[in-house]
């Protein structure tokens, strides 16, 4: 019994001595994370589409810009754009948001993500309308937007990053319409078949550019969650786990987390300036270190101009943990 006692004893010993050495887990909010910071911009649309002021919300330092100005990457230290844009076809300038600021509780804010329909009037007919998906990356539009052609080419995505973090963490709460419409602008809105879903993607890659501005990439790590019944309550901590090195024949791999993404190539500038796809050529080794990080929040999983017209995501405290 000596011998048992004298075992475990040292047993106990060896396993408080492990706890006391193991790493503690990390969790880091992102930068502008906590919602609690917003820019808000005020722009005037054209005389023609009945000059109507409009505030577009961005994650960002707490300040008020005025007049139609490009909200570009290096404007502030956010990382974040949105949804929210100033577009101007043929110089008629038109703004569309649907990412807005909204108290939590008192004294504390969270971002709210919309599925809208956005009508165009021109002298007072309504001309165009699209549905547009509310959503917030780490990036920026590529302002001001001049045609609804090829929406993932107005947006330079991704952040330059090194770490290797096992998983996302947020709180949420969601509200999901049942009727999926589609509206291009180019003819009149139609119902659909089928079910929006709010998404999160996250991909880690290590990216490259060869001498002509073209921009690879291979895929270190995916997150993805597809949010599919409304939740009345905030979840708190919620977690999207990372997934490391190549996963297509792992249990939980499904199409969104393929190589080529359903939605078509993200974009990103190059160093000559111009947007171009990330063509991912392949899976990254599993201990592979990234260079950029990618994440996608968004009230709608169906594309442009396809959504749930009334569906709302309430975001907050978008942190990674290691």
């Amino acid at each position: 019994m000596k011998h048992l006692a004298l075992s475990i004893a040292l047993l106990l010993c060896a396993l408080s001595s492990y706890a006391q050495e193991s790493p503690a887990e990390r969790v880091e909010l992102l930068p502008y994370g906590d919602m609690e910071h917003w820019t808000t911009r005020i722009i005037k649309e054209a005389a023609i589409l009945g000059g109507a002021t409009k505030k577009c919300y961005h994650m960002a330092p707490t300040q008020t810009l005025t007049k139609a100005r490009p909200w570009v990457r290096g404007a502030s230290d956010s990382p974040w754009g949105s949804s929210s844009v100033w577009a101007s076809p043929v110089g008629i300038d038109k703004v569309s948001v649907t990412v807005f600021p909204e108290e939590r509780e008192p004294g504390n804010l969270c971002a709210r993500l919309e599925v809208i329909k956005d009508s165009c009037k021109a002298l007072g007919i309504v001309n165009i309308t699209v549905v547009v998906t509310g959503s917030i990356y780490l990036g920026a539009a590529c302002e001001p937007i001049k045609n609804a052609k090829n929406p993932q080419e107005k947006i330079d995505q991704g952040i330059p990053f090194t770490q290797r973090p096992k998983a996302l963490q947020l709180d949420y709460k969601l509200s999901l319409a049942d009727q999926v419409i589609k509206a291009t602008g180019l003819k009149r809105p139609s119902k659909i078949e089928g079910k929006d879903n709010a998404e999160i993607s996250l991909y880690l890659i290590q990216r490259w550019e060869d001498e002509d501005g073209n921009i690879y990439a291979r895929r270190v790590g995916t997150g993805y969650y597809k949010f599919s019944e409304s939740v009345e309550e905030w979840q708190n901590g919620f977690r999207i786990p990372i997934y490391y090195g190549d996963i297509s024949n792992e249990p939980y791999y499904i199409e969104d987390m393929a190589l080529l993404l359903p939605d078509g190539p993200r974009y990103t500038t190059n160093s000559k300036g111009k947007n171009v796809p990330i063509q991912v050529v392949g899976w990254a080794e599993p201990d592979a270190t990234p260079t950029h990080l990618m994440l996608r929040i968004s009230s709608g999983d169906k594309g442009a101009f396809i959504g749930a017209v009334g569906t709302r995501f309430w975001i907050d405290n978008i942190s990674l943990v290691y």
